[in-house]
């Protein structure tokens, strides 16, 4: 049971408020609602008694949010190279509602956009999934959505860069004199 004022994620939607809990007669049965206030002043309505069956929870606190923000400076988790499979795929990450998942999904799907580009259902997938761990994170992290979409970014750049980017392998002889040349005096002198 929440309470007005708690912070929940409604899975698929993202992170919100509870604003109310509203008693509405629908088709003839009365039934609360929590009354959710989301991102861009949308307002959402969960049944009470369901909220619980369909996901809802209580938003990730700091220490949780900090390891949800790591996995997006870890390498990719394998996905399969079958579109519908992998779609299916991060689709059941994403429902599970779960941060770190969502965060695997953001992940996996930046670095596979960077790589090869992505199909547009991918790309709103990608957008969805971003929107939602924004969500939770501003409220977790108690930080404006533009600090934590720049925190994400440089995340994603970061550990692409260390897993996905060729580094060149450095010789490090490359560019120091390699054979000794003798010091000619009379040369030198002649010169003054």
């Amino acid at each position: 049971m929440f309470n007005v004022g708690d912070k929940i994620v409604y899975p698929m939607h993202g992170a919100g408020t509870i604003d109310a809990i509203e008693e509405k007669n629908i088709l003839g049965e009365n039934q609360a609602y929590y009354v959710i206030k989301m991102p861009g002043e949308v307002k959402v309505m969960v049944p009470t008694a369901k909220a619980e069956e369909i996901g809802v929870r209580s938003v990730i606190n700091k220490d949780e949010a900090e390891k949800v923000i790591s996995v997006l400076g870890e390498d990719e988790t394998e996905m399969s190279q079958n579109w519908n499979k992998r779609y299916r795929d991060n689709m059941e990450k994403m429902k599970s509602g779960s941060a770190y998942e969502i965060a695997d999904v953001v992940r996996n799907l930046a670095f596979k956009q960077k790589e090869k580009g992505l199909s547009t259902g991918e790309k709103k997938m990608l957008s969805n999934a971003k929107q939602i761990l924004v969500s939770e994170l501003v409220l977790a992290e108690h930080a404006s959505q533009e600090e934590v979409e720049e925190l994400i970014d440089n995340k994603i750049n970061l550990s692409f860069n260390e897993y996905r980017m060729p580094h060149e392998e450095i010789d490090l002889n490359a560019n120091v004199v390699n054979k000794f040349i003798p010091f000619d005096e009379t040369e030198s002198n002649a010169n003054l």
